[in-house]
């Protein structure tokens, strides 16, 4: 089994008042103590506090000033343009601002005024995903890899998929009849993380319970997104897709060589079904000895969305819907492929994109186990973020290791398996089986040209940096600028994600790591390193940690400025307003194009996790800062050097590390 521990992701860390400290339990450390453990098997846990019982009265995310959206969208630009290209840049950025800006601005704040249960960015959002065309597979969806159980003898692949899909139903349990802790980050948690505390927050009205946790300084996060883990499947439909839930639903959708099996996880009254009879069915569907169909249905999900939709329609003309419903309505997708994982590179081909025929990429999420017992989440990213899933993780894997359904020597229920499992078939004509064969060499063609890496920097890491008096997770980001620079000697649009899950309705904000500072350091650094004495380094680092810092905070608090100019573009394309000049300067275009997009967090729950690049001819860069080393898992396609880029990280990162030493070598 892959076991490095490279923990990190591809989604927005909750970043805040203090930047290294500020990650919401579920994304830090070990997860807290439950108010009350229960021995009920159907359940995580029983909260004292109901599980959305700070959602009505979380504050609203805030529309950012006009003015201080241009003056941070100035700065950002400022380190990827020469003097005459800003001087253009700037003055686009002047006019919008005191003319057509001003006003989409104040139409936006009204349209907000009036739309008080939601964010402004949160239509536009779900907008932006549902209407993209692209495949989902490697554009959208990321992969989180789960640790090994501590048990060895638990990482048997049905012993793991029984435990975890009992952990799951539990988790679904526990959400929905409100008995999962609620989502809180804890400034002070000696206050707020206690009984005494929660006894007295769950008789304050859910709408002033927002207040009396901020008041112990605690902050409650959004959980609206929770619900569509389960039941859910986004559906293709031409020019935007939909998102599709159905509660009601009681089976697990499983695919295991390309096929499709169905079978009820909960009976008639909710309850989940015994896990000794969920692993007699596992253990049918393993045993069933079906090759991969000749025209595997589940590659059509990674096809262009329109083509997939026109598809689906001739699928449901063609007598398909009652097999369909049963794959969108599903609770979860497990996928049990028959192979072991060989390495690190290997389990993140295999969980980021597979081979095309062993995944429905559009269900919220698919759980996949390898015939080793790894295990990892892959997502569709239209329905929510990473907090909703990395929480289902860090539950599922707690309570699967730690409270197990089965042991290893447990035997499956003695129960007719042939009846309970319902393999699904479905009727292909001639246009959907050159569909397919077509879907599956597209696929294939593309995968082929991606490349993942992933190396460990083992020479310090946070402890290091704090005594410092450094933010780690600026000194990573600059390292990845001094990286770039030496590589291909320039400075590019550079995106890392934030989670704004503090607000209502609140999705992500861009820090944007390519700063002046970065800049000027990353260029002493590669180019003129033996004109600069270790002093002078160190001050530049730390102007470059103090400015990631406050990018950080702002992000956090809603204060960046992509979302802003990204609310005011659609509204002004939803309302037919001609897309102003600034919009169309090339220098806006190219900041969003990002070929640096970064993302990390940690939790005891992951092993590794990953994500393509947004742009052809980017990196894809997930990184996880811990105590004593540092690790990054990088992607891209073949415009770029992944080995060379992740040399000049490794690089970069000695080379800062030898100067906050004092032993600087300027060779």
């Amino acid at each position: 089994m892959a076991t490095a521990a490279l923990l990190f992701s591809p989604w927005p860390r909750f970043c805040g008042a203090s930047a290294a400290a500020l990650l919401p339990p579920a994304l830090a450390g070990p997860r807290r103590n439950y108010s009350q453990d229960v021995s009920d098997s159907q359940y995580l846990h029983r909260s004292l506090v109901p599980t959305m019982h700070y959602q009505k009265s979380l504050p609203r995310l805030p529309i950012p000033k006009l003015e201080d959206t241009i003056r941070r969208y100035l700065n950002a630009q400022k380190p990827l343009l020469d003097d005459a290209q800003f001087r253009k840049t700037e003055q686009l950025a002047v006019n919008f601002r005191d003319g057509i800006g001003r006003e989409l601005h104040e139409q936006l704040v009204a349209q907000d005024k009036e739309n008080k249960h939601t964010s402004y960015i949160s239509g536009p959002w779900f907008d932006m995903y549902l209407r993209a065309r692209e495949s989902v597979v490697l554009n959208f969806n990321p992969f989180m890899a789960f640790n090994p159980d501590p048990k060895a003898e638990y990482n048997d692949q049905l012993v793991r998929a029984t435990n975890m899909t009992v952990s799951a139903l539990r988790f679904l349990k526990t959400l929905r009849a409100g008995f999962l802790e609620p989502e809180v980050f804890h400034l002070n948690p000696s206050k707020s993380d206690t009984q005494a505390f929660k006894r007295f927050i769950r008789f304050v009205p859910s709408s002033l319970s927002w207040f009396g946790a901020y008041m112990v300084n605690a902050y409650p996060l959004d959980m609206s997104q929770y619900f569509r883990l389960f039941n859910s499947t986004r559906l293709p439909k031409l020019s935007k897709d939909e998102l599709f839930t159905d509660e009601s639903k009681r089976h697990l959708l499983v695919l295991r060589n390309g096929n499709f099996y169905v079978f009820d996880v909960l009976d008639r009254d909710g309850n989940i079904v015994a896990p000794s009879e969920i692993q007699a069915h596992l253990k049918y569907i393993i045993s069933d000895s079906s090759p991969v169909p000749a025209f595997p249905l589940a590659c059509l999900t990674s096809e262009n969305r329109d083509t997939w939709a026109l598809l689906r329609q001739e699928l449901l003309e063609n007598g398909n819907q009652e097999a369909l419903t049963k794959v969108d309505s599903a609770i979860f997708c497990l996928c049990l492929d028959d192979f072991p994982i060989k390495d690190l590179n290997h389990l993140s081909h295999t969980m980021l994109h597979g081979d095309g025929v062993n995944r429905w990429y559009d269900k919220s999420f698919n759980l996949v186990l390898a015939k080793d017992g790894t295990a990892a989440i892959h997502f569709e990213h239209s329905w929510g973020d990473g907090v909703a899933v990395l929480r289902f993780q860090n539950e599922v894997f707690k309570d699967s290791t730690q409270s197990p359904a089965i042991a290893p020597p447990s035997q499956p229920a003695a129960v007719d398996s042939a009846a309970a499992v319902q393999k699904l078939s479905f009727k292909l004509n001639d246009a959907l089986k050159e569909g397919i064969a077509k879907a599956k060499q597209n696929f294939d063609a593309t995968v082929k040209t991606l490349t993942l890496e992933a190396i460990q920097f083992e020479k310090g890491g946070k402890e290091f940096l704090k005594r410092q008096k450094l933010s780690p997770d600026a000194i990573t980001q600059l390292a990845f600028q001094v990286a770039f620079l030496r590589q291909y000697g320039q400075t590019v649009a550079t995106y890392e994600s934030c989670s704004t899950a503090a607000f209502k309705h609140g999705r992500t904000e861009t820090i944007r790591p390519a700063s002046v500072h970065t800049k000027k350091c990353s260029e002493a650094f590669v180019r003129n390193l033996p004109k600069h004495s270790a002093a002078e380094l160190q001050q530049m680092i730390a102007e470059c940690s103090k400015f990631h810092n406050q990018l950080t905070k702002e992000a956090a608090m809603g204060q960046g400025f992509d979302r802003h100019l990204y609310g005011l573009r659609h509204l002004a394309e939803s309302t037919g307003i001609p897309l102003p000049d600034f919009y169309q300067d090339q220098a806006y275009a190219q900041i969003n194009h990002n070929i640096l997009s970064t993302s990390t967090l940690s939790s005891p729950a992951v092993n590794i996790g990953g994500f393509a690049p947004v742009v052809p001819d980017g990196f894809g860069v997930g990184y996880g800062v811990h105590d004593n080393w540092i690790g990054c898992n990088v992607s891209a396609y073949p415009a770029r050097n992944v080995q060379e880029f992740l040399q000049c990280v490794h690089k970069a990162l000695e080379d800062i590390f030898s100067v906050l030493e004092g032993k600087l070598d300027s060779k």
